[in-house]
C-alpha cells in the first residue's frame, strides 16, 4: 500500500508538472514573436553590457545603460528622419508654385465653412457627416488599440532583455546544475548555441552599422561628383537609413537605393540629360552598397561558424514560415539543428556514447569549455 501511495503521489506531481509545462508552452507560443525579439535584443546588447558591467557595481544599472546605448541611435535616427520629413512638407506647402485656389474651388461645394459656422447643428445633422464622424472614431479606437498593444509588446521585449542581461549567468548555472549530464554534452551544446546566437544577432547590428557608414560615404561622394540637377536628397540620412534597412535580409538595402535610383531617373528626365550619372549610381549602389557588404562583410560579422548559404536561407524562409519574427526565429532554429547534427547526431546514428565534441575531434572535457566565450566547440576541441 505504501508503494501505491508513493506512485500515486509521483503521478500527481507529474500531472501538475505537465499542466504547468503546457501552460508555459501556450504562453510562449502565443507571444513567440515577443520572446524571440527579446532574445534578439539581449544578444545584440550583451557585448555592450559586459563592457559596461566591468565599470559599474550594479548589474541592473549596467543593463539599463546598455539598452539605452542601443536605443539612442534608433531614437536619433527616427527623430532626424521625422524632422527632415516635416521640413520638406513645410517647404512644399510654402512653395510659391503651389496654387491652392483650384483645390479650394473644388472643395467649396462640399464643405461650406461659412454655413457650418452659422448653423453647426445642421451640419452635424447630415447623415454623411455623422457617418464620417463614426468612421473616424472607430478608426481612432482601432489605432489606439494597436498602439496600446504595440507598447505592451515593446515593454515585454525590453523586460525580457533586461532580466536576461542581468541574470543570464545565474540562469545558466541553474540550468546546468539541473540538466547537465556527466559527459558534459549539454554544456558543450548550449555553449555552441550561445556563441552562434551572439555572432549572428550582434553581427546583424554590427553589419548594419558598417553598411550605414559605407552607404553614407558612397552617397556623399556621388553627391560631389553629380551635377546639381541630379542631387541625392540628404545623402547622409539615406546612408543611415540604408544601414537600418540592412537588418531586413535580402531586400532591405534595396528598399533604399532602388527608390533613389527612380528619383534620379525622374530628375534626369525632367532636366533632359544626365542618364549616364543615373546608370553610374545604379551600378555603384548595387556593387558597393548592396553586393560587396553582403558578400564580404556579412560572413565576418554574422554567422562566422555557420555556412553563409544556410544563414541566408534561414533569413529567407524564416519570415515565410513564421511571419515577421521569422527573421530572428529562422536563424535560431538553424543554430539548434546545426549543432545537434554536429555534436549529437553522429553518435546517435552510430549507437555510440555521446561525447561533448563533434565526431572525429579529440576528446576534451566539456567542463573546460567556457560558455562565455564566442569560440566554436571545434576550435576548443582542436
Amino acid at each position: 500500500m505504501g508503494d501505491t501511495r508513493i506512485d500515486r503521489g509521483r503521478a500527481a506531481w507529474w500531472a501538475i508538472g505537465a499542466t504547468l509545462t503546457a501552460a508555459l508552452v501556450y504562453v510562449v507560443y502565443t507571444f513567440v514573436g515577443t520572446f524571440v525579439l527579446g532574445f534578439f535584443l539581449y544578444y545584440a546588447t550583451r557585448p555592450v553590457y559586459r563592457r559596461v558591467d566591468r565599470h559599474l557595481r550594479s548589474s541592473s544599472v549596467a543593463a539599463v545603460v546598455s539598452l539605452l546605448v542601443l536605443a539612442l541611435p534608433v531614437v536619433v535616427l527616427l527623430s532626424y528622419t521625422t524632422a527632415v520629413g516635416i521640413q520638406e512638407l513645410t517647404r512644399v506647402l510654402n512653395a510659391p508654385q503651389i496654387d491652392l485656389t483650384t483645390v479650394e474651388a473644388l472643395v467649396q461645394p462640399y464643405v461650406d465653412v461659412s454655413r457650418a459656422v452659422q448653423d453647426p447643428q445642421s451640419l452635424l445633422g447630415q447623415p454623411s457627416v455623422r457617418a464620417a464622424i463614426n468612421t473616424t472614431l472607430r478608426s481612432a479606437g482601432q489605432y489606439a488599440g494597436f498602439l496600446g498593444t504595440a507598447f505592451v509588446h515593446l515593454f515585454a521585449v525590453i523586460t525580457i532583455a533586461f532580466y536576461l542581461l542581468r541574470d543570464d549567468t545565474r540562469l545558466a548555472e541553474w540550468f546546468h546544475s539541473r540538466f547537465a549530464d556527466s559527459d558534459g554534452v549539454v554544456r558543450a551544446y548550449t555553449a555552441a548555441i550561445d556563441a552562434d546566437f551572439s555572432n549572428i544577432f550582434f553581427g546583424n547590428i554590427l553589419f548594419a552599422f558598417i553598411t550605414g557608414v559605407i552607404a553614407s560615404i558612397t552617397f556623399n561622394v556621388l553627391q560631389i561628383v553629380f551635377p546639381s540637377s541630379l542631387s541625392i536628397p540628404y545623402p547622409t540620412l539615406m546612408g543611415l537609413l540604408t544601414g537600418a534597412a540592412s537588418l531586413i535580409p535580402v531586400v532591405g538595402i534595396k528598399l533604399v537605393w532602388i527608390p533613389l535610383l527612380g528619383w534620379l531617373a525622374v530628375a534626369a528626365a525632367r532636366s533632359g540629360g544626365g542618364y549616364g550619372f543615373v546608370a553610374v549610381f545604379g551600378v555603384v549602389a548595387a556593387v558597393v552598397i548592396d553586393f560587396i557588404p553582403d558578400l564580404v562583410v556579412r560572413p565576418y560579422v554574422s554567422g562566422r561558424d555557420l555556412h553563409l548559404g544556410l544563414v541566408m536561407l534561414a533569413y529567407v524562409f524564416g519570415p515565410l514560415i513564421w511571419g515577421w519574427y521569422g527573421i530572428f526565429l529562422g536563424p535560431m532554429v538553424l543554430v539548434f539543428v546545426v549543432h545537434f547534427a554536429r555534436l549529437v547526431l553522429p553518435e546517435l546514428v552510430a549507437g555510440e556514447g555521446i561525447a561533448p565534441v563533434p565526431a572525429g575531434a579529440d576528446d576534451t572535457p566539456a567542463s573546460e569549455a567556457d560558455p562565455e566565450s564566442a569560440a566554436d566547440p571545434d576550435d576548443t576541441a582542436a
